[in-house]
């Protein structure tokens, strides 16, 4: 893409059948109140997480500007994000699958707790050491889950060997006896492990948002076969609220979005995504809070199983698109070394980031950020009113050009019309900040007679929509007179209209 290409995409996809139900109209009374941007003014942020070792060593640049935050997976002290692998926080209890070979007593109920937890004090503090600024935390233990039946496949293996040592400290124990003894034991001691070491985590670094990776999950596969919904089922729903104990502690939710190639381009992939970041935010709500914890995606630039293989500008759509208008805090593109570990990988990675991924993140936080300030007065979130409609949160290609500017960083460039205004109010609710008060702008104001001064002088100025990176600072709540105080820059340079 050059210089002075061109990025929009339509500002809302409405739904082609028209049909709302009551059950999933939404408005900001019906809304809990949820956590406010740790970065001031932007309510849905990119972050980034992908090793780029390979790529420097063969002199390929890979363009990161459009993201709230860089990172690196790495064992880096000090990030913003800090992705605590089993490796790096405590003495967690695992099998290896393929040697069973068994660390640290293999099974949550054989492992030692007090000694994890010693270890884990020291780990937090080495790869946290300062907690005078915010940040993400996110504890990424995927061997075995917390509930005893969704322990199935390759991780049939705990349930084994939870039975196998019932039985052994209790010989006397039929078959039934020794496995309801395994569950109890295994679901207490899993709960005791991820639960005590979250909780250590937000009393050291309480600035940072702890929670674990994977959680929660909706487990709505099945998009291959027709009719596919993408709803989570009612058993999953009920056991996820069986999980109300680490919710409760959790001060984030990283749930998973990422694609296979099956999804590629297919509408099942917004399917699953919608309904993978709603019942986040169900679960969210679910704890006795003047707040919900805020959610944030993970995303993958490419296909799980097909590693070299990028997404398109419409499964960016299905991914970063669905979380930002179902309600998503923000998201973190998350990258394996394997993924880009050639110089051929590396350069098709950097074009897509120049050609699709910036110009997109561009796009959506930019809209996040204009629907905010207008129609939540820049002190709540656009949320749809319909989380399962297809209207999405984009700058209207009539009103809005993404450009690079002088400095390389793409830009959106332009003023919302009447109609774009009009389309946020149709289309999405606000999600007010904690402590804060928001209510919807409403149809009736949006008149040229009616509207009100700040927003009628876009109507003959022409304003420049700046994408910027922000400090790392904490998000304070500013008042401005202007809907669009934090969006908008006036261009000097031209004439009024």
């Amino acid at each position: 893409m050059s210089k002075d290409s061109v990025f929009v995409l339509p500002i809302l996809s409405l739904s082609l059948t028209g049909v709302f139900t009551l059950s999933t109209i939404l408005t900001s009374q019906s809304l809990p109140s949820t956590a406010s941007p740790l970065f001031d003014g932007q309510p849905f942020m990119v972050i980034w997480n992908i090793p780029d070792l390979v790529c420097n060593r063969h002199n390929i640049s890979l363009d990161t500007s459009s993201f709230h935050s860089v990172n690196n997976p790495a064992k880096v002290p000090d990030q913003f994000l800090i992705l605590f692998y089993a490796d790096r926080l405590g003495l967690y209890p695992y099998v290896d699958v393929e040697s069973r070979r068994q660390f640290n007593g293999g099974i949550p109920q054989k492992g030692n707790l007090q000694a994890s937890l010693e270890k884990a004090r020291a780990d937090i503090i080495h790869y946290i050491p300062s907690g005078s600024s915010p940040g993400l935390a996110v504890i990424d233990w995927e061997e075995w889950r917390p509930l005893w039946e969704r322990n199935w496949g390759s991780k049939r293996i705990y349930r084994a060997l939870s039975i196998s040592y019932a039985r052994h400290k209790f010989p006397s124990l039929t078959l039934r006896q020794a496995v309801a003894l395994a569950k109890r034991r295994f679901q207490s001691a899993a709960k005791s492990y991820m639960l005590e070491t979250l909780t250590l985590g937000t009393r050291l670094r309480p600035r940072y948002l702890w929670g674990f990776y994977l959680f929660p999950n909706c487990y709505n596969y099945g998009w291959e076969q027709p009719g596919y919904t993408g709803h989570c089922s009612k058993e999953v729903q009920k056991q996820n609220e069986m999980l109300l104990w680490l919710w409760e502690v959790s001060t984030a939710l990283f749930p998973s979005i990422y694609l296979q190639k099956s999804l590629g381009d297919h509408r099942s992939a917004a399917l699953m995504v919608r309904n993978r970041v709603q019942e986040a935010l169900r679960v969210a709500a679910l704890p006795k809070r003047t707040y919900t914890a805020p959610v944030y995606v993970y995303a993958r630039p490419v296909f799980t199983d097909q590693n070299k293989r990028l997404l398109s500008q419409g499964d960016l759509v299905s991914t970063l698109g669905e979380s930002a208008a179902v309600g998503a805090s923000g998201a973190v593109l998350w990258g394996a070394s394997a993924d880009y570990n050639d110089k051929a990988s590396c350069e098709a990675f950097s074009a897509h980031l120049d050609s699709t991924i910036n110009p997109y993140i561009t796009n959506i936080t930019t809209a996040a950020r204009l629907c905010s300030n207008f129609l939540c007065q820049g002190k709540g979130r656009c949320v749809r009113k319909d989380y399962n409609s297809d209207d999405y949160l984009h700058l209207s290609a009539g009103s809005f050009s993404i450009r690079r500017g002088p400095a390389g960083r793409y830009e959106a460039l332009g003023k919302p019309s009447l109609t774009d205004l009009q389309a946020f109010t149709t289309a999405f609710t606000c999600q007010c900040y904690a402590g804060l008060k928001c209510e919807p702008e409403t149809l009736i104001l949006l008149s040229e007679k009616k509207l009100p001064r700040r927003l009628r002088s876009t109507n003959t100025t022409r304003f420049s929509v700046i994408h910027t990176v922000p400090k790392r600072q904490p998000a304070h709540c500013s008042r401005s007179d202007s809907a669009f105080h934090t969006v908008f820059k006036k261009d000097r340079s031209s004439r009024d209209l």
